[in-house]
């Protein structure tokens, strides 16, 4: 799976991006990276989001304990590989038809988020139990939700080219082709949006520190996020009334 994002749909973290980024493309603006990734698999579905970006999925090329699946519910499209251990307890939480899949899942817990905001978005990333990797995006709030499991289960990288654009994948050689040395394995246990950035799920009170990472051959390669155990968050509570409002909080 491929998805590449304007930065006025994912302003990429600062520490991500290497020095040495002049070898890397523009993955936007001329397509040559979506191109590439399509040349991988004749079968390769590409969707133009327009300003925003763009997002591919192969289904061949599976590895059946973390199948790699695509839906697109409304304004809502949703890449996703692997699975959920308690996919029927979540289907039962957000009133989902037995045979619903883990797209339906992740796409309808986003919508619950999105429009009603029952709980901070920790707590929804949380709740998905098993060995999973995803990108969501919102056409409508021209918007991201990115989110990796706790384990790191699945491969699955993040980036930036050479204009800024965040790019994201389950082949590590595409993000390399793409971002040069400015791209690193998803941080494990975290999820990204738009509106709120890079954040644990596992530990939502504590910053997250970006560390140099270094290839095989000694080189920084992106980095890597570890939460700082010194640094806390100040705590967001939603307004005051007869239902928490967690919506505007992610």
């Amino acid at each position: 799976m491929l998805a590449v994002f304007d930065k006025s749909v994912a302003k990429c973290p600062e520490g991500l991006t290497s020095p040495n980024l002049d070898s890397s493309i523009s993955a936007l603006s001329n397509g040559d990276l979506t191109q590439h990734f399509c040349s991988l698999d004749p079968n390769t579905v590409t969707i133009n989001l327009g300003i925003a970006g763009s997002i591919a999925y192969s289904p061949n090329k599976q590895n059946s304990l973390v199948p790699r699946l695509f839906g697109v519910v409304s304004d809502i499209f949703c890449l996703f590989q692997g699975h959920f251990e308690n996919i029927a307890v979540l289907k039962q939480q957000y009133g989902l038809h037995k045979t619903a899949n883990e797209v339906s899942v992740v796409i309808e817990a986003y919508r619950t988020l999105r429009d009603r905001g029952p709980y901070p978005a920790n707590h929804v990333v949380r709740d998905l139990s098993g060995k999973f990797a995803f990108v969501i995006f919102d056409s409508s709030a021209n918007a991201t939700f990115i989110a990796a499991d706790a384990d790191g289960s699945v491969p699955f990288f993040w980036g930036t080219d050479s204009e800024g654009h965040l790019i994201c994948s389950d082949n590590a050689d595409v993000l390399r082709k793409g971002c040069a040395t400015s791209f690193a394995p998803f941080p494990k246990g975290c999820f990204f949006t738009t509106s709120g950035g890079l954040q644990s799920f596992e530990h939502p009170m504590n910053e997250l520190k970006a560390m140099p990472r270094i290839d095989s051959s000694g080189q920084v390669c992106g980095a890597t996020y570890k939460v700082d155990i010194e640094a806390k968050k100040e705590a967001v509570m939603p307004r005051v009334g007869s239902e928490a409002n967690w919506s505007t909080n992610y």
